[in-house]
């Protein structure tokens, strides 16, 4: 899959694409059925398939202050947008000129000009341009003047009803509620990044840990998780290994701690990975996060822990394409 920022000049090989347009936080399984839609469309007119998004998130452009609520940064969302089989993704940079561009002429300058789309996917809901002015009706009217189709997805509801959305599942993890995310996800909610250094403390009580950043992520309710974690990019015929693990989210009050990072403790894993990429999947949320009087009840805190988030992590059987890295309990 091949990623462009810069489509003035892109190979053949790149244009005359389905395209697929959208935000995309998350790619979850509603935009997965716009994503699929494209994919269908692509293979029986033997076009390439594309995904066009914006980075960064409209929101972060015009509420800077406001708490970063990202699912999926650019790399994590580069890294669904693979699974879901997109040949080609397009990011348009949101800029505030970007911002103030008319409906139109983000057609026919990116859409017909840049990209030479034959056909465009969009969701139900889709709006763009200035003052959000565009949507499907406009694209029709276009599309028969400059000769590409255009095909709006419907909503994907759950057995409820209700849509799915980036919305929900952001509401969702901030409840401390990561399962009923994932079932909109259509995956465990993942953090990535590269492992701190930090103070080595967890070494000291016996619980060495992988420290990650949550500067581009959403906070999810600050407590202790079961987790599954793999190294990011080390993937052999298809397959992810993925240890088991206990994480805390917060602030580690017992440490004084002051700013939200993700802390994983790995279960039956012994190498140096400092500076190393982390795919981190938060699977069951186990308790808030507390402050406790000293070392030692934190410790036998975390072995509770880590028995509670054993057992619950050995109960999945449900990744038929994920091998999971037995630990030394499941040998």
């Amino acid at each position: 899959m091949a990623v462009f920022h810069n489509f003035s000049n892109l190979p053949a090989e790149a244009r005359g694409a389905v395209v697929a347009i959208g935000n995309f936080d998350g790619v979850h399984l509603g935009h997965q059925a716009v994503i699929e839609q494209a994919g269908k469309s692509a293979k029986k007119l033997n076009l390439p398939l594309a995904v066009l998004t914006f980075e960064p998130h409209p929101r972060s452009l015009f509420q800077p202050d406001r708490p970063c609520f990202r699912l999926t940064p650019m790399i994590a969302k580069a890294h669904a947008l693979h699974k879901a089989g997109v040949d080609h993704v397009f990011v348009q940079d949101f800029t505030r000129e970007f911002s103030q561009q008319s409906a139109e002429a983000f057609v026919l300058d990116t859409l017909v000009r840049d990209l030479g789309a034959k056909q465009l996917v969009i969701g139900w809901d889709f709006c763009f341009g200035k003052d959000r002015q565009g949507n499907a009706q406009l694209l029709e009217k276009m599309g028969a003047e400059h000769g590409f189709s255009v095909h709006a997805a419907k909503a994907v509801t759950d057995q409820s009803g209700a849509a799915l959305s980036s919305s929900r599942v952001r509401d969702y993890l901030q409840q401390g509620k990561p399962v009923a995310a994932a079932k909109i996800l259509g995956r465990y909610w993942e953090i990535d990044g590269p492992v701190l250094h930090g103070f080595q403390r967890g070494r000291t009580i016996g619980f060495p840990t992988a420290n990650l950043s949550m500067d581009n992520y959403l906070v999810p309710a600050l407590g202790v998780y079961a987790v599954r974690v793999a190294k990011a990019g080390v993937e052999g015929l298809g397959r992810t290994h993925w240890y088991h693990g206990v994480a805390n989210i917060g602030t580690r009050p017992t440490l004084d701690g002051d700013t939200v990072n993700l802390e994983v403790f790995i279960f039956d894993f012994d190498e140096d990975i400092y500076d190393m990429d982390l795919r981190v999947q938060i699977v069951e949320y186990l308790r808030p996060e507390k402050k406790f009087d000293g070392l030692t009840a934190l410790k036998e805190q975390i072995d509770k822990d880590s028995k509670q988030a054993r057992e619950l992590l050995l109960s999945l059987r449900d990744h038929p394409l994920e091998l999971v890295v037995p630990t030394a309990s499941e040998e």
